[in-house]
């Protein structure tokens, strides 16, 4: 069983940016894909973006592209969302989540899943 642990979040000002990590143990984290989901208040969680397992496939929802960057550090066992322009749209509480099917180019079989971290960004 893969444990998720996020850190990061915070308070932030329209057009600041914020790092979340999430640090992974319990199996080789190398092997799967991983995920950042977001969730606003009375809202539904929503993908925001996939990395694959090697590193060498990125995914972002429309709304985050070109602002959002993945990435991950498999030395460090950790993932990361680097978050630029932030604008009030993007408050929420993201979560990172891991795939469960080993060496995969695209991650869909979200099974695990962290705790949050809260993102907030004032106007």
């Amino acid at each position: 069983q893969v444990r998720l642990v996020e850190s990061g979040g915070g308070l932030v000002q329209a057009g600041g940016s914020l790092k979340l990590s999430c640090a992974a143990s319990g199996r080789t984290f190398g092997n799967y894909g991983m995920g950042w989901f977001r969730q606003a208040p009375g809202k539904e969680r929503l993908f925001v973006a996939t990395i694959s397992w090697s590193g060498g496939h990125t995914y972002y929802a429309v709304s985050v592209k070109g602002r959002f960057t993945i990435s991950r550090d498999n030395a460090k066992n950790t993932v990361y969302l680097q978050m630029n322009s932030l604008e009030p749209e993007d408050t929420a509480v993201y979560y990172c989540a891991a795939d469960s099917v080993p060496k995969v180019d695209y991650p869909t079989d979200f099974s695990s899943w962290g705790q949050g971290t809260q993102v907030t960004v004032s106007s």
